[in-house]
């Protein structure tokens, strides 16, 4: 399987604890990349049909609140496995870098100093 997009990756970590709709993940990966990726309406729902193709999330329910429709999402035993994969690879490369580097283990500190 080759390594997932870092917006594909955030949102399957988004859905792990529970299903969300679309503002939920939104805000969910938002948080997860430190504030770094913020998720527009176009990119996360073609990205959230993407996954649903490769069998990775599917719908949860749908409801409406507030006259708003919300479709809620979750992982699939699929989109779990692969999302357990990805991490693994993630946290090695991550033990391979900080070998490298010669730095302590997930370490804090701020790049160049």
């Amino acid at each position: 399987m080759k390594p997932l997009r870092e917006q594909s990756y955030l949102i399957l970590l988004a859905l792990a604890p529970e299903p969300l709709y679309g503002y939920g993940i939104i805000a969910a990966v938002h948080e997860l990349s430190d504030e770094r990726i913020r998720l527009g309406a176009g990119t996360l729902y073609g990205a959230l049909d993407r996954l649903a193709t490769d069998g990775l999330l599917a719908t949860d329910h749908e409801e409406v609140v507030d006259g708003r429709f919300r479709r809620y999402y979750r992982l699939t035993g699929a989109g779990r496995r692969v999302l357990i994969t990805e991490t693994q690879r993630l946290a090695q490369l991550a033990r391979r870098a900080t070998g490298r580097l010669g730095i302590p283990p997930f370490a804090t500190t701020r790049a160049g100093r």
